[in-house]
């Protein structure tokens, strides 16, 4: 589905991301992203979601070669970035823009996550949480294959951040794309990935993938998992 094959980030001053990472995703499959701090994380989801095209290697989508930004990837950023003038249902239908059904298409996905009501509201009048319902409501509504999600939600509370990990799965389930999620929180990928790959030192280099495999839907308190916690943070510190 995705290959990422030898690739490497160095940035005008000499100073390198990460280098010689390669990894291979299936169709359906959640990869988790973990790392210390400065190991090329983010740089690394925005080359795989072509928004630098400055490195060196390759990133193919179903065996085509990526270098800018391609329509079957879908992006969540850690910030929701709404555009602030347009309503709640404007910004996720914002993709469609010469789609004759956007405006029943964004409403199944407003429907999606869950805010109904809320259709013609404008960001500065919601929260934090709802405005990262947009956010992902946004990126699905154009179908990508892959969805590539920076830390999207290591901004909100508790509470919301395990409401919108649940909205997560339940997407997963119904559309089946493949996700690449880059967090700091074990175990949120230890609830959400099916793999767990994690990048180790400046520059970063692909130093372990751990297998998650405890079926789906999981409990957030499973021993296994505490185990598996238990095992990254040894290999990370």
């Amino acid at each position: 589905m995705l290959a990422v094959q030898n690739v490497s980030r160095t940035f005008s001053d000499g100073a390198t991301g990460f280098k010689n990472i390669n990894f291979e995703t299936k169709q359906g499959e959640i990869i988790g992203v973990l790392g210390t701090s400065g190991c090329g994380k983010s740089t690394l989801l925005r080359v795989l979601s072509g928004l630098d095209s400055n490195y060196t290697g390759t990133v193919k989508i179903n065996g085509d070669t990526i270098k800018s930004v391609h329509e079957k990837v879908g992006v969540i950023f850690q910030e929701s970035r709404l555009m602030p003038w347009l309503t709640v249902i404007e910004n996720i239908s914002f993709g469609l823009k010469n789609d004759s059904q956007k405006n029943e298409k964004a409403q199944e996905y407003v429907k999606l996550v869950g805010l109904q009501g809320f259709e013609n509201h404008y960001p500065k009048d919601i929260s934090g949480g709802m405005a990262q319902r947009v956010s992902i409501a946004r990126a699905l509504i154009t179908a990508p294959e892959v969805l590539l999600l920076d830390e999207p939600f290591s901004a909100l509370d508790a509470f919301t951040k395990m409401q919108l990990q649940d909205l997560l799965l339940t997407i997963w389930e119904k559309y089946k794309s493949t996700m690449i999620l880059v967090t700091h929180d074990i175990d949120e990928a230890l609830y959400l990935c099916d793999r767990i790959v994690i990048l180790k030192g400046q520059p970063g280099e692909l130093y372990q993938t751990i297998q998650v495999e405890e079926p789906k839907p999981r409990s957030r308190g499973d021993v296994k998992l505490a185990q598996l916690k238990a095992e990254i943070l040894a290999l990370l510190s």
